[in-house]
């Protein structure tokens, strides 16, 4: 797998969190557009919980769901037994890992960029996205945002790899 063509894209809240109970712990529309137009037309890859979360394959994207059961099935997804399984399905495509917090964990190391929804609020999550490593990561593009509709500060940040 060349490292250059992983992402990983995630929202999470002034705790880092990212979830509690397999669902997304607030309802911020102008996120899901984000995630809608930045993955649509790229295979996107997922853990089977955060598949069950999500209910259905997402349109315009090749879905694949990484899962130990080597029985699973779902109409309109490819099942990978790893990471490394899953990557080799993309080949040489941008791919994007989109949860949940043990495939975020695994991929950390051989992605090379992250696009993160930085949340200025806390919310109740049983969920956590790990601890940037000190250096591994150099801030490229931030865009700041308000909604009105909830109340709260958020930024569009993206993350490239550092040398």
């Amino acid at each position: 797998m060349n490292a250059t063509h992983l992402t990983l894209i995630v929202a999470f809240d002034a705790q880092r969190g990212i979830g509690i109970r397999n669902t997304l712990p607030w309802h911020l529309p102008e996120d899901l557009a984000h995630f809608k137009r930045v993955t649509s037309g790229h295979p996107i890859i997922m853990g089977r919980k955060t598949f069950d979360s999500i209910g259905r394959p997402l349109p315009n994207r090749r879905n694949i769901v990484i899962t130990r059961n080597p029985a699973w099935r779902h109409d309109g997804v490819e099942a990978a037994a790893s990471l490394l399984d899953a990557l080799a399905l993309i080949g040489g495509q941008r791919g994007f890992i989109i949860g949940g917090a043990q495939v975020f964990a695994e991929s950390m190391d051989i992605a090379d960029q992250m696009i993160v929804t930085e949340i200025g609020h806390t919310f109740e999550c049983d969920t956590f996205f790990a601890p940037l490593v000190p250096g591994q990561w150099r801030e490229s593009a931030r865009e700041s945002h308000h909604s009105k509709a909830n109340g709260f500060d958020y930024s569009f940040v993206t993350y490239d790899k550092a040398n």
